[in-house]
């Protein structure tokens, strides 16, 4: 972000612009999660971040927004331009708060625009007990809390927090991620992440070791399809998943392939639970009862999703067919867990690998002793030639020779059995359409945690309510968003 920012400079860019830039990339994003017109709380700083704050406040109130400005400095100790912002707010006759006082109780956001990029994370007078206060409204009245490029508090380079550090609910974060949002204790005060892209901003490439996916850096990766287009163009996948008990997981596997845009998708069960399985699962894919998983070999797929549901009666033939089927196999659940006593043979599988472990599972597959979980991801693809889906608060996709990419989408209520199996499908379903693994893994965790969030801000679920099927019923609106 700095070298962007020395770039765009220096061509001639006015600081005021890239502020109205990102401010108003701060605005569309909260409305990104708040469509209708609510009540904002604004923390206003006396620097630059301050500044993409009072943009980001009078966009909103020209949507409807009922708007609260904190003011925590006088105005004379402001940078001079976020006063010209203040003054542009001003303009819009609407009552300029002043000072700390309480907030109404009502449905709120909060905006962080206390403290930006190059803060320390050491707080000082007033902004420590503005962001005690902000802290307060996210605890007692659930205010939705939206930091403005880092919460305050928080180290963009380090990570480190001070002990009043804003947890905040998102961080909008300006052009680019900064390595301390990501580092394994922010997690939970950085909260989603959603990255403002400032269009038309270029600075010379570099090699990158950690990348953020989000949707306008994935956008190339879903391939549009062309009018003449045909279902075997788009995969034959084939899901192996399921025992008695655990019907559910080979169900839920098989909707997201489906829902992913699989061509065609074939359902291999045992014999033992096919009529049951043949009787609930949708009706666009076809359920064949296997004898021996072995006899699977000799099948035409183009992609294979194994491990949901599975259970280990059958490890050893379930192994052999990981070990040598030749088509891209995505591997997930008991697939991982009897993989756990036979891992060497991932250096000589006929056909590549997506591993797609919860951390439970990545423990029993590879264990990372007091490795952070990039330490973990990255240490487990140099040891093994597999692309690694490291589900979590921010899922991490590895691979050899690829920089660590997190994921930015999702919230707490996928917490929930059966949200793996459907990103197992998905997964599938993309690289069946001709995506590498690295890359189906990235859209696949985007697009399950985007549909997710549609379901609480736009369908009324909450972190409580939210179901498997309710990602899938809305990856159509994710994927939509990867299109525009």
């Amino acid at each position: 972000m700095r070298a962007a920012e020395e770039a765009v400079f220096a061509s001639g860019v006015e600081v005021e612009a890239l502020m109205d830039r990102a401010g108003a990339g701060v605005a569309a994003a909260v409305r990104q999660f708040f469509p209708r017109a609510g009540r904002a709380i604004v923390f206003v700083g006396k620097g630059h971040n301050g500044g993409d704050a009072l943009v980001a406040a009078t966009c909103l109130k020209q949507a409807g927004w009922e708007i609260d400005l904190r003011l925590i400095f006088p105005e004379s100790d402001c940078a001079e331009l976020t006063r010209k912002k203040l003054g542009d707010f001003r303009r819009d006759e609407l009552p300029l708060v002043d000072g700390l006082a309480a907030a109404s109780p009502s449905d709120l956001i909060v905006l962080d625009g206390l403290l930006g990029l190059g803060a320390k994370h050491l707080l000082r007078e007033p902004v420590r007990t503005a962001a005690q206060e902000i802290n307060r409204l996210r605890r007692e009245q659930n205010a939705f809390v939206f930091a403005v490029d880092l919460p305050t508090g928080l180290d963009g380079d380090t990570g480190e927090t001070d002990p009043d550090c804003v947890a905040a609910n998102c961080t909008i974060t300006i052009g680019f991620a900064k390595h301390g949002l990501v580092i394994d204790g922010a997690i939970d005060l950085v909260g989603r992440l959603e990255i403002v892209a400032l269009r038309d901003v270029v600075i010379a490439p570099s090699p990158a070791n950690d990348l953020v996916a989000c949707a306008h850096s994935l956008r190339e990766l879903l391939p549009r399809r062309k009018f003449s287009a045909y279902k075997n163009e788009f995969g034959r996948i084939g899901v192996i998943a399921g025992s008695p008990g655990f019907v559910g997981a080979a169900l839920m596997t098989t909707e997201g392939a489906l829902r992913a845009g699989a061509g065609l998708v074939e359902l291999f069960v045992p014999r033992d639970i096919y009529s049951i399985v043949a009787a609930a699962a949708p009706a666009e894919a076809m359920v064949k009862p296997v004898r021996s998983y072995r006899d699977l070999l000799e099948e035409k797929i183009d992609v294979w999703a194994l491990g949901p549901g599975l259970g280990k009666a059958e490890a050893k033939d379930l192994l052999k067919v990981i070990e040598r089927a030749p088509a891209p196999m995505v591997v997930d659940a008991d697939g991982l867990n009897i993989l756990s006593d036979e891992v060497e043979i991932l250096k000589r599988c006929a056909g590549p690998r997506l591993l797609t472990p919860h951390p439970g599972e990545m423990k029993r597959l590879f264990d990372p002793g007091k490795m952070s979980r990039a330490g973990t991801a990255k240490n487990f693809t140099d040891s093994f030639p597999v692309t690694l889906l490291l589900k979590g608060a921010r899922t991490i996709v590895a691979e050899r020779g690829h920089p660590l990419s997190y994921n930015s989408t999702g919230n707490p209520g996928m917490a929930t059995g059966g949200m793996g199996d459907v990103l197992t499908g998905v997964c599938a379903g993309l690289i069946g359409q001709g995506l590498s693994l690295y890359d189906a893994a990235r859209v696949g965790a985007w697009s399950c945690g985007r549909a997710a969030e549609i379901a609480i801000f736009e369908h009324g679920e909450s972190e409580q309510s939210l179901l498997p099927r309710h990602v899938t019923k809305n990856l159509g609106r994710a994927f939509g968003e990867l299109l525009l």
